[in-house]
């Protein structure tokens, strides 16, 4: 047996060995998930919210939205805000130094006026310019404050000192709530009296295509364009199938930045949001959940599979590829903060299962899959590649990629049903089909150039530039 064969034998066998285990953990995720939302749904039939929404024993929310040169919608996603369903909230808009006129317009359309506010450092943050009040009692609930720009982990920890409230929830401002969305996220909250729930989110939708007026979603439509179409699938697959598992194991490691809801105890004494990573949203509840862990108090981060909050989605590569390398950078941040852990018994499901599972899956996965393919380079230049061995084994991970779609897409017909037309189902189905050859090399080579950043030392947040939902004229 040549030294070529050798080489070959032990890399492709590490890479079918590591691909196995991955995938076994995609099958046990997608069928333990049905087991978790099957439980919500039947639970939840029996709810009902609008004793809830009047109650004055509802736990009280503060919704912390930073906003940074959000000029182009932030209007309508603060009406979205204040038309909430929830009787016990206040509205805290953080603008983190924007360059727009997003404030301009703030206190234009809300006239308001620069109260007197004593903030109480309890984090430290940049400097807080003006706290902002409504002269108009129909907006007694709205808070704007302008600060110095500081990034998005400095303005929500100035939300934090400013909020009143017991719970926050923090939310992008660029997001369209559902009506009943407070009532939902806050239901974990209640009805957990053995543990304490630290943290609870909900489903994330995408925004593009859809119609919305007034800061209402009116009408849910499947985006035409391919790159926001192929991340509502991703979106679908990540939050319906992934993330209800990894809550029913009391395991998730992640609440979305878009929209999750916080015990504020608890984020005070973690120290609030870390300014240090681009991915504040995860590294605030693993470092809440070794906190508990630390103290041996029983806890729980929830999950919902209702989908609360909708959100526009990236429509250009640039823009998309600046998300993913961000995401990436702040994953392996996150990791490295809290490496102690790394399979230490002492933070039981957490150090065992969830961080591993994190490590080995979602920052090593990138790595191997782009070291396989510059290695099939490499190998194919010398001859070197056992081709119905590649084939069969290529193959049946794009089948197997493409079911798990097929599967999650049935999920979301089978529970909430949000694209009705049979048009958009077959759509998504082609999507799912086309994901693998277009959508996902580029995530992963996005993924690889936040490796490469991280590495360099490069820690700035990527500009984000949005496009606008589209807005419905009202007809009043």
């Amino acid at each position: 047996m040549s030294w070529q064969t050798i080489i070959t034998d032990i890399f492709t066998y590490c890479i079918l060995g590591y691909s196995v285990l991955l995938l076994m953990c995609y099958v046990f995720i997608g069928i333990y998930s049905i087991g978790e939302t099957n439980n919500y749904l039947h639970k939840n039939s029996f709810t009902d919210y609008r004793i809830l929404a009047g109650s004055t024993q509802a736990p009280s929310i503060s919704i912390l939205a930073p906003a940074y040169n959000e000029g182009a919608n932030i209007i309508e996603n603060v009406r979205s805000l204040l038309s909430i369903h929830y009787n016990n909230m206040e509205v805290i808009i953080i603008n983190d130094g924007s360059r727009d006129d997003s404030l301009d317009k703030l206190i234009a359309a809300y006239d308001l006026y620069k109260a007197d506010f004593f903030v109480n450092q309890q984090i430290a943050t940049k400097n807080v310019r003006g706290v902002y009040k409504s002269r108009n009692n129909v907006y007694r609930k709205l808070w704007v404050v302008d600060k110095d720009n500081g990034g998005k982990a400095d303005a929500l920890n100035v939300g934090v000192n400013i909020a009143r409230n017991d719970y926050i929830v923090c939310i992008d401002v660029d997001c369209i709530l559902e009506q009943d969305a407070l009532l939902k996220l806050a239901k974990p909250f209640l009805e957990n009296p053995g543990q304490r729930v630290i943290a609870t989110g909900g489903v994330i939708r995408i925004a593009n295509g859809c119609e919305i007026e007034g800061g209402r979603l009116t009408r849910i439509n499947l985006p035409k364009e391919f790159l926001p179409r192929v991340q509502t699938l991703e979106y679908i697959r990540a939050f319906l199938l992934g993330r209800m598992a990894w809550s029913r194991l009391n395991g998730l490691l992640l609440i979305s930045g878009a929209f999750g809801a916080f015990d504020k105890e608890i984020v005070i004494k973690c120290g609030g949001y870390d300014h240090r990573t681009v991915g504040e949203d995860m590294e605030l509840v693993v470092r809440m959940r070794r906190y508990m862990e630390e103290r041996n108090e029983p806890y729980k981060v929830a999950f919902i599979p209702d989908p609360l909050c909708w959100t526009e989605a990236p429509a250009t590569f640039k823009i998309l590829g600046r998300q993913r390398n961000r995401w990436t950078r702040g994953t392996i941040e996150t990791l490295k903060f809290h490496r102690v852990m790394f399979f230490n018994p002492d933070y039981g499901l957490l150090g065992m299962v969830s961080y591993p599972y994190w490590f080995f899956f979602e920052f090593l996965a990138p790595i191997v899959e782009f070291t396989g393919f510059v290695s099939f380079l490499v190998f194919s230049l010398f001859g070197w590649i056992n081709w119905s061995f590649f084939l069969t084994l290529l193959a049946f991970i794009f089948s197997f990629g493409f079911l798990y779609s097929v599967f999650a897409i049935l999920m979301e017909v089978l529970t909430y049903n949000q694209y009705k037309r049979q048009k958009d189902i077959v759509n998504l189905v082609i999507t799912a089909f086309l994901e693998p050859l277009i959508f996902h090399p580029f995530v992963v080579w996005a993924a690889i150039k936040g490796n490469i950043d991280l590495l360099r030392k490069k820690n700035s947040w990527g500009e984000m530039t949005r496009q606008g939902l589209s807005q419905k004229k009202s007809s009043n």
